[in-house]
């Protein structure tokens, strides 16, 4: 594959969505896609620009080998469309909102992917899940606890990477340093 992925990690609420979205038009500028991923969540849900499906009709799409990627995680299940390989064939780029549970077997499929993980410190992560709203203050402390764990277990198992990506501050600064940590790995021409 002449394209590089992108993989973007990171817990609920690290501002994936917001970095994603503030990135759109710098990266397309550079020929780099920014691709929706397929949840079987309500559109209505307040969240990323997602395409959103029933179960059903996810695992017919999967059934059909729709998807170059998919997983299931939080009671939900997430795609990444099959269109992908035919973009990075051609020779453009593509950042996709990963899983921090799947790197390994995306790693597996596209070895010279680039991992990047999205971190916040965790008083800052913890006021953001509580202004979203979603879950109570214990699961919340349960998330936190398991977005530490991972982290460590993350950084200590990987070869190559994931870069880290500190979103405690101004998405801004945060955009800034994806541009830099794009253009700056060997992989990325």
């Amino acid at each position: 594959m002449a394209g590089r992925l992108i993989y973007l990690i990171g817990p609920s609420g690290s501002g994936k969505d917001s970095l994603l979205d503030a990135a759109r038009d710098p990266l397309s500028a550079q020929g780099c896609r920014i691709v929706r991923r397929v949840i079987t969540r309500s559109a209505e849900a307040v969240g990323e620009a997602a395409q959103a499906v029933s179960v059903e009709q996810f695992i017919a799409m999967q059934a059909e080998g729709e998807f170059a990627l998919s997983w299931q995680a939080n009671g939900l299940h997430y795609g990444i469309p099959g269109e992908i390989d035919a973009w990075l064939d051609s020779g453009l780029d593509v950042l996709i909102n990963g899983s921090r549970g799947h790197l390994t077997q995306a790693r597996q499929r596209y070895p010279d992917l680039l991992a990047l993980l999205l971190t916040v410190d965790q008083n800052i992560l913890r006021d953001r899940l509580l202004a979203r709203g979603r879950e109570s203050m214990p699961e919340i402390e349960a998330r936190l606890a398991r977005n530490a764990d991972f982290a460590a277990t993350l950084m200590a198992s990987e070869t190559s990477g994931p870069w880290l990506l500190d979103n405690s501050g101004p998405i801004e600064h945060t955009l800034a340093r994806l541009l830099t940590l794009i253009g700056k790995d060997p992989t990325c021409a």
